[in-house]
């Protein structure tokens, strides 16, 4: 079969020329944008119910842009590292470093000092702009990688009112480049040169070894965000019954360093006129509370989310009744959630969405005229993109037919940094491999059916097994292993390893039998102790080997299935995920 163009036509032109910022804050009209008679608040602090206008956000940018030039001399490519949990000012840091032609990797703000450091160099920021809740890591981080500590920035607390002493806050210098002449010239590009320009690096896992960085140019992000924005205008649902409406307010508390939460929610909240209600933590209760006290509309959601929303009897003692979409990604639902979900909040409409950073969002959007989503399906392709399905050997398959998914739309990255060999694996003559193995069926609604790369989905996050078993592979008493994902109904996926232990461990456990218990637990200390919560192990099985292809490949559908068989059975020796992942249902 021959491309699949996805439904919707052509979007309306993408200006190359443009940044994020001027794309978001300068230009009144697009035709993917919706005519923003009286605009609603841009986002509304959760905490303390302040509101923020679109022209505060722009104020505050140029302010801030004003003095990150002139105190602290970022200047064009220099990188800007943001380590928070959501915050209303993430956006304007986000847009001040742009205006001054840097680029902004953004950091998932549960990082261990090493995690956080491999970001710092890697894509050798210039400046950490962080919570305080993130200052030891990133005072650690920053040690390590030689940036200075007065290159430290902090976001304001909200319930604290207290004035910084070591280190400048985000307000306290807007206040002070609101309050001295503009000291720079805003970065301009040249016809096309937003193609290539970089907006963003954001992580994302490789199928071997440490996190990549992927290199995301400004017209790619304005472009994902002209793709929603042109479905969405083209609805002609009476206005009640849309599941998008400017103004609308939309729960915030996906992360904006995830790809999701960056250019889905945040920017796209920015172009579309909605108001974001931003909760730096997530709480199930807060949720409930906030969609009560906010009136909120649409609640961006992952499948734990939804559990919750199904099982937790908390639901019935909040008014929930303005809620009208619960639109869940990172991982599709199941028929069993969908009905569970369906049942409980009857009125509400469940879609489904699918994306990949590497693919700056969304791929799949809901259809606009389905109430429920259709169970199984990551949704439907988005306008402007172009798809194929590719066999193993290379051919292409039709409709229904199984293969890679592969895709070329104006919303792709340019590849990973500094990663030659992984991006050409990648990126093909503009296409990009998603790894994912899918069909799609006539009304271009795309199922995904397994993973070609081997990367886990833990509450959304990518893990990947291979970093897992390099660490692993450094405690003495591991001579092989292989790391699998077990279903799990709250979190998606949870990482298990398959050990084999070394020869004097072996022999410990032979002389006294009760040290097996000791070295299981020591084992998943090594990797509770240095890597990021999600990354946690779930359990340990002792194996004799671990199977592997001639070539000395990792058989890691075999093992696999032998998890779930052993799950499946009760066989399975796992450790409670209390203080981790799983909430009282």
């Amino acid at each position: 079969m021959s491309d699949i163009h996805a439904p919707g036509g052509p979007i309306p032109e993408v200006p190359y020329d443009l940044t994020v910022p001027q794309f978001l804050l300068d230009i009144d009209w697009h035709p993917a944008r919706p005519a923003l008679l009286s605009r609603a608040p841009c986002m509304i602090e959760d905490a303390t119910g302040r509101a923020i206008s679109f022209d505060e956000v722009r104020a505050r940018t140029i302010a801030l842009a004003n003095v990150l030039h002139s105190r602290f001399q970022i200047r064009d490519n220099d990188v800007v590292c943001i380590c928070t949990p959501n915050h209303v000012d993430f956006p304007v840091v986000a847009l001040a470093a742009q205006k001054l032609g840097a680029v902004v990797t953004a950091s998932n703000p549960a990082y261990t000092a090493s995690d956080l450091e491999y970001q710092l160099r890697i894509t050798n920021a210039k400046i950490l702009i962080l919570h305080p809740w993130n200052l030891a890591v990133g005072h650690a981080a920053a040690k390590a990688v030689g940036l200075p500590l007065e290159r430290t920035i902090l976001f304001d607390v909200a319930e604290s009112s207290e004035p910084s002493q070591a280190y400048p806050t985000v307000s306290e210098l807007v206040k002070e480049g609101s309050a001295k002449p503009q000291s720079f010239t805003e970065r301009r590009l040249g016809p096309n040169e937003g193609k290539t320009k970089l907006a963003y690096i954001n992580l994302s896992s490789g199928t071997t070894g440490k996190p990549k960085a992927v290199c995301i140019p400004h017209s790619a992000v304005i472009a994902g965000m002209i793709q929603q924005g042109h479905m969405l205008e083209q609805d002609t649902t009476p206005w009640d019954d849309r599941k998008y409406r400017p103004g609308d307010r939309w729960y915030a508390a996906l992360p904006f360093f995830h790809i999701y939460g960056l250019v889905g929610i945040m920017h796209f909240a920015l172009f579309y006129g909605t108001t974001l209600v931003v909760v730096p933590k997530f709480s199930f209760e807060g949720m409930l509370k906030s969609i009560q006290r906010h009136k909120i509309r649409m609640l961006p959601a992952v499948p734990p989310i939804v559990v919750l929303l199904c099982k937790n009897p908390e639901v019935n003692r909040y008014d929930l009744s303005s809620l009208r979409l619960v639109m869940c990604g990172a991982a599709p639902l199941s028929a069993e959630l969908i009905n569970q979900l369906s049942a409980r909040l009857p009125w509400i409409s469940i879609g489904q969405g699918y994306g990949m950073t590497e693919a700056v969002g969304s791929v799949c959007f809901p259809q606009l005229e389905q109430k429920i989503c259709s169970p199984g399906s990551a949704g439907r392709l988005v306008p402007g993109l172009t798809a194929r399905v590719v066999r193993s050997d290379g051919s292409l398959a039709g409709l229904g037919e199984l293969g890679q998914l592969v895709i070329k739309s104006d919303a792709i990255a340019l590849g990973y940094l500094n990663n030659e060999e992984a991006s050409k694996e990648t990126f093909v003559d503009g296409w990009l491999y998603t790894g994912d193995e899918v069909y799609i069926n006539d009304k271009y609604e795309v199922f995904i059916t397994d993973r070609i790369k081997e990367i886990l989905k833990v509450k959304g996050f990518q893990v990947a097994p291979s970093e897992l078993e390099g660490h692993l592979l450094d405690y003495p008493d591991v001579s092989d292993v292989c790391v699998v994902g077990i279903p799990d109904e709250y979190n998606g996926e949870l990482p298990f390893a398959f050990v084999v232990l070394s020869a004097e461990a072996i022999q410990r456990i032979k002389e006294f039998p009760a040290e097996a218990e000791s070295i299981r637990a020591a084992v998943m200390k090594h990797v509770s102790d240095n890597k990021v919560q999600y990354k946690w192990l779930a359990g340990v099985e002792f194996v004799e080997s671990v199977p592997k292809n001639p070539s000395g490949k990792l058989l890691r559908r075999e093992l696999r299935d032998r998890a779930k068989d052993m799950l499946a059975k009760g066989k399975l020796l796992l450790v409670s995920t209390k203080g981790r992942v799983r909430p009282k249902l």
